[in-house]
Parts: C-alpha cells; sequence; structure tokens
C-alpha cells in the first residue's frame, strides 16, 4: 500500500516538475496574481486526498509564483538551479539523513568532509579552515562573527560562550560603510547592537576605504572585528583586501577580519586573473561567509561559513549533552560547525554540482555569467538616457534612467519592465538616488535573454 502511495505521489510530483521546468524558459517572470488562492488562513480545512494536495500547489505556483529559477530573473543575486542539484535535492528529501552527528549518518559526515576540502580548495583558503554548512548567507556572516566573538575576547581574557556579554571588554566591530544588510542582523543577533557598528567611509564603487579604516582602528582600544566585502550588492566591487587585512591585523589588539563573500567570493574559482584579481589578499583573512544558491547555483538552503581556526569556531558552535554520541577521533559531528542541531543534508546539492561540474565547469559558470552582465551593461548603455553607474568587474549592473527632463524615471522604468514580464529587475537607492540592479547568475541565461531583456529595458525607459 505504502509503495503505491509512493509510486503516485512522487509521479504526480514529477509530472507537475517537469512541466515547470520546461515552461520555464519560456514564462513570464512575473506572478499572474499577487493574491493567490491558499485556502482559509484561520481554520485548518477537513483532510484532504495527498494527489490533490499537489495539483493545489501547482496551482498555486502558477498563480503567485514568479520564475525565479529562469534565465531572465535578474533581481537579486539568486542563481537557477542546476538540473543534476534539483534531482540531488530530490534524494536529499527522500533519504531524511540528519547531518548533526556522524553516528546519524557516516554517509553524510563522509559528504561534509569531501565537499568541506573542495571548497577551500577551490576558493585558495587555508587547508586548515573549518566548514559549516548553514541555511545562507545571513547565516554563514552569524556563524562566522560568533567565532570571531569568542576569539577575540579569548585573546581579552574573556569566555563569551560562559560569561555572555555583560561584563565583557567592549568589542568594536568596523564595517564599511556598504556593508549588506546581513552584517546588521548577524550585530543584532550576536549582540553587537548595530548603532555601536563602527561605519568606515567607501569610494564611489562602494570599496572600503584605506585611510579611513586605518583612522578607524586608531581610534579603537579593546578587541575588534573589520568585516570585509567580496562582491558589493549594487556594484559588485571588491574591497582592496591585501591594505585592508594588513591595518587589521597589525592593530595592537590583532582585530578579526570577517570577508562577507555571500556570491563574490565564487570569483576565486574563475580562470581569469582580472576577475580573480579582484579578490586577491582575502585568503589572509580569519572567517569567510558565501552562499552555493547565489552561483553554484543549487537550491535554497545553501550557506557556508568557513573559519580559518576551527578552535574558535567549535567553541561558539558545538553543542554538548550526555545523549549526544560524539564520533571519535577526526570524524566530523556537522553540528559542531553549525548553530542547528537537527537539519536536513543540504550539502548533497553543492557535492552533486560541484562532482559535476569540476573546477572548469565552475569556472564557465562564473566567466559566461559575468560576460553577460557585460552585454547587458553595454546594450544599455547605448540608450542615451540610461547610465551605467558602476564599473561592470563581476554579475552586475547598475543602471539609472532620466526622463529627458533629467527627471529621474527609474522607479516607474522598473515597474513597467516587472509589468510586462519578458524579465525581471530590482529596484535600488545609489548615491541617495533611485536605480535599477540587474544580477546576472543564472546557469541558463544566454546573449538571447539579454537581448531581450535589455530591449524590454529599453522599451520601458521609451526608447
Amino acid at each position: 500500500m505504502a509503495d503505491r502511495l509512493y509510486d503516485a505521489l512522487l509521479g504526480r510530483a514529477h509530472e507537475h516538475a517537469r512541466i515547470f521546468l520546461d515552461t520555464l524558459p519560456s514564462r513570464l517572470i512575473n506572478a499572474r496574481t499577487t493574491d493567490p488562492a491558499t485556502g482559509d488562513p484561520q481554520r485548518l480545512c477537513e483532510p484532504a486526498d495527498p494527489l490533490d494536495v499537489l495539483d493545489g500547489l501547482s496551482r498555486l505556483i502558477d498563480e503567485g509564483g514568479l520564475a525565479t529559477a529562469g534565465p531572465r530573473y535578474f533581481g537579486f543575486v539568486t542563481g537557477g538551479t542546476l538540473p543534476v542539484a534539483v534531482a540531488a535535492d530530490w534524494l536529499v528529501s527522500a533519504w531524511d539523513q540528519n547531518s548533526a552527528l556522524h553516528v546519524m549518518s557516516p554517509a553524510m559526515a563522509h559528504l561534509e568532509d569531501v565537499t568541506a576540502g573542495w571548497l577551500i580548495d577551490l576558493f585558495g583558503l587555508p587547508a586548515q579552515a573549518s566548514v559549516g554548512f548553514v541555511t545562507g548567507a545571513t547565516m554563514a556572516n552569524v556563524t562566522c562573527l560568533a567565532a570571531a566573538r569568542h576569539e577575540v575576547l579569548r585573546q581579552a581574557g574573556w569566555d563569551a560562550e560562559a560569561d555572555g556579554l555583560q561584563g565583557a571588554p567592549r568589542l568594536h566591530v568596523i564595517v564599511g560603510a556598504g556593508a549588506h544588510a546581513s552584517i546588521d542582523t548577524a550585530a543584532r543577533v550576536l549582540g553587537f547592537g548595530t548603532s555601536k557598528l563602527v561605519r568606515v567611509a567607501a569610494d564611489g564603487q562602494g570599496r572600503m576605504l584605506p585611510d579611513a579604516l586605518a583612522a578607524a582602528l586608531a581610534r579603537v582600544d579593546g578587541p575588534a572585528i573589520v568585516c570585509l566585502q567580496a562582491g558589493h550588492v549594487n556594484t559588485g566591487a571588491f574591497d582592496p583586501f591585501a591594505p585592508l587585512v594588513d591595518l587589521a591585523h597589525a592593530h595592537r589588539h590583532r582585530a578579526w577580519v570577517h570577508v562577507d563573500g555571500a556570491f563574490g567570493l565564487w570569483a576565486r574559482a574563475a580562470d581569469d586573473d582580472t576577475i580573480r584579481a579582484q579578490a586577491d589578499g582575502l585568503e589572509r583573512a580569519d572567517s569567510w561567509g558565501v552562499d552555493a544558491h547565489k552561483w553554484l547555483n543549487v537550491p535554497y538552503d545553501s550557506g557556508i561559513a568557513i573559519v580559518a581556526r576551527p578552535e574558535a569556531h567549535r567553541a561558539a558552535m558545538a553543542q554538548h549533552a550526555s545523549y549526544l554520541l560524539r564520533a571519535e577521533g577526526e570524524r566530523r559531528d556537522g553540528m559542531d560547525w553549525t548553530p542547528e542541531a537537527s537539519r536536513r543534508a543540504r550539502v548533497v546539492p553543492i557535492y552533486a554540482v560541484l562532482k559535476t561540474l569540476g573546477k572548469r565547469g565552475v569556472s564557465d559558470l562564473v566567466l559566461n555569467t559575468c560576460a553577460r552582465a557585460r552585454e547587458m551593461a553595454a546594450l544599455l548603455r547605448a540608450h542615451s538616457r540610461i547610465a551605467i553607474l558602476n564599473d561592470v568587474v563581476l554579475n552586475q549592473v547598475l543602471v539609472r534612467v532620466r526622463a529627458r527632463s533629467e527627471e529621474n524615471i527609474t522607479p516607474a522604468v522598473i515597474a513597467r519592465v516587472q509589468q510586462e514580464g519578458v524579465c525581471w529587475v530590482g529596484g535600488t537607492t545609489w548615491n541617495g538616488e533611485a536605480a535599477m540592479r540587474i544580477s546576472i547568475s543564472n546557469w541558463s541565461t544566454s546573449i538571447r535573454d539579454i537581448e531581450a531583456s535589455a530591449a524590454s529595458i529599453v522599451r520601458a525607459a521609451g526608447g
């Protein structure tokens, strides 16, 4: 009976998934409605046939979903999902393995170990670094900064894990003026406080200024953490790591350096001297956060926290209890490196994609999407009222549209583009004015997609 039920349900799910994926390249990106019917939110309904439930879910995504996995979705740095990643993620749900402890799944512990080594090699980071597989880039930053908090306070003679922050030495957290909002989230979660962050000036592309960091560090007496950025969320720019890391490590209390590399860290995998050179020096930092969904094109729930000092990482994260059967020797217990105990085996799709693509394939993925960004910028730049605001050094294109009167009409253009549905672009604010942000990180985006999308943006701009 159970076998027949699985056959029926998995067959129906496969049917709906194939229809969605087969039509993805040609789908309009926007949602048909912003208020899809999902049932009475106030009262759980009577039991339903599970096949009907799956059919209803398919209708729901048709009505209210966006084709975010498609080749013309540029609203955020969210890659699509490679076919092998979709298939591997289905297996994750079928297997239902818990990655918390080695004893719970030696297979998943082994996969985490292997994948961690591949990532460290791919990024050119210290071989001894520890790796935690977390939910996303935000939690990667939280995890890394928790390790940083542990270490800088330990060096000041304080045990943050045992004694908390009340009465602790003042901890100074220094961030760039263009730091991502996830750093603010980490500051709230970890007790640093957003109003206490020391914000350092940046240049016209959002890169932290070394002189400004030097001045900020000169005012700091006590334990410190410096947060740098690989891939500015608007411009794609990289902080100048070599001088900034030198300044932080030369501070009298040796500041910990964390790199928010949510998508920019993947530039280290590119077989291109110009792109890789932007990330030179970040390997000397103390921790790095990255998201595999953003550019490796695996499903969501794929953040990665990497820490050069495993002892600090484990001290900040590990859980201990009499019933937790710990691995012996060097075997991996995944819960030592993440804020979670029970969690799905999120490493599986990452492993599957890395194994399938190899180094060359990952490099090609990065290089191809960067090339599409340059093509998009060139097509838009040809329009007299469209300005490209950033140096297109990675996969981000920052755009502003003005009317003949010089009025900034970018928000209206974004709304028209989204309504037409050929592509989807997002809005942001840059230098105090509205701007359009185009993020290209999908494995399937072609030059034809770029041409169709650029034409839609030009039409919306009145060209």
